[in-house]
């Protein structure tokens, strides 16, 4: 395979990289002028200098290239507008430059928070309704239906993972500090289960997806086996640091009261904190799940890592690189 990876030196797409790398793929990594590529550093990859939301960056990139894994986005940004015009009108730029290039191929990365929480007792299938709650979730359901909207002109698929866990992930950060310091939060009003996944486990479904005629004109969540609680991450986490830590029971109320004052902090500072808004919101939710049944069926997809060896092995990544 000849292909490109968009947002190539982010947590995703380092560790897809890897792999393209490992089974002998050709690999062209696109990576924005002056953004940190030290997690491709010592991998057999191409790089080239690109950004989605410049078009005009993305003809060499694309040149002799088979297969496009569109990784490429952001998760913060000030406004609405921002999130629309990387993560949806991004795609658009990739999917144009790509018929372009007569490139084939097209696997889109989109994600759960575009279908927006499900209940505490029924998991999200692929063919519920869009239900994003935050502009983040809504710029990445436009992601894509635009990208499928290229079906016919290119084979388009889409991967949407629950929420990734993995060495040296930014995005989980934030509880396994908490654990280290001995405290696991028990939200009120529970259970909230949540559906979590090994990023090798979401690199295998990306291949799968890439290499599969049956993956053509599909979307397929991606996720472990198992549910999980927000308290139950925790306390694994505080396990896999040998820590001895204590439940803090924190009221709903009082969690989307802390959520609003460090908006507020962050817009009077510039500083941003661990807790937010939308992380708040999100803890929340009734629940976050969703059904691998149809990449099961499908694909053939079947994911090997618990929860509980992702979370022990993101706390030694972490220890070792001494962010806790």
């Amino acid at each position: 395979m000849r292909c490109l990876i968009t947002g190539a030196n982010g947590f995703l797409g380092s560790h897809l990289a890897k792999a393209l790398a490992a089974r002998g793929d050709f690999v062209r990594c696109l990576v924005r002028e002056g953004s940190n590529a030290s997690s491709l550093a010592n991998l057999p990859v191409e790089r080239a200098a690109g950004d989605v939301t410049k078009p005009e960056t993305l003809t060499d990139a694309l040149r002799d290239i088979e297969t496009v894994f569109h990784l490429a986005g952001i998760r913060r940004a000030a406004g609405r507008q921002a999130f629309i015009d990387a993560n949806a009108e991004g795609t658009r730029h990739v999917a144009d430059a790509m018929v372009r290039a007569k490139a084939r191929r097209l696997v889109f990365c989109g994600s759960l928070a575009a279908s927006g929480p499900s209940t505490a007792q029924r998991p999200r299938i692929e063919t519920d309704p869009w239900c994003p709650e935050e502009p983040y979730g809504e710029s990445k359901a436009l992601g894509e239906q635009i990208a499928f909207s290229y079906q016919g002109r290119l084979e388009v698929t889409s991967i949407r993972p629950s929420r990734i866990l993995g060495p040296l992930d930014h995005e989980n950060l934030t509880f396994f500090k908490l654990a280290k310091r001995g405290v696991i939060l028990m939200i009120g009003g529970g259970p909230r289960p949540l559906s979590m996944v090994d990023v090798d486990d979401v690199v295998a479904q990306l291949l799968l997806q890439a290499d599969r005629r049956e993956a053509v004109g599909e979307a397929f969540f991606c996720s472990s086996d198992e549910t999980i609680s927000l308290e139950g991450v925790m306390q694994l986490a505080a396990t896999a640091m040998n820590v001895s830590a204590r439940s803090v029971y924190l009221p709903p109320w009082a969690l989307g009261a802390l959520g609003e004052s460090t908006d507020v902090i962050t817009r009077l500072t510039g500083t941003k904190l661990p807790l937010n808004r939308k992380l708040a919101r999100q803890l929340l939710a009734p629940g976050w799940t969703c059904s691998i049944g149809k990449a099961k069926a499908v694909l053939g997809y079947r994911p090997v890592k618990t929860i509980a060896e992702s979370i022990e092995r993101s706390a030694k990544s972490y220890l070792e690189a001494g962010w806790l």
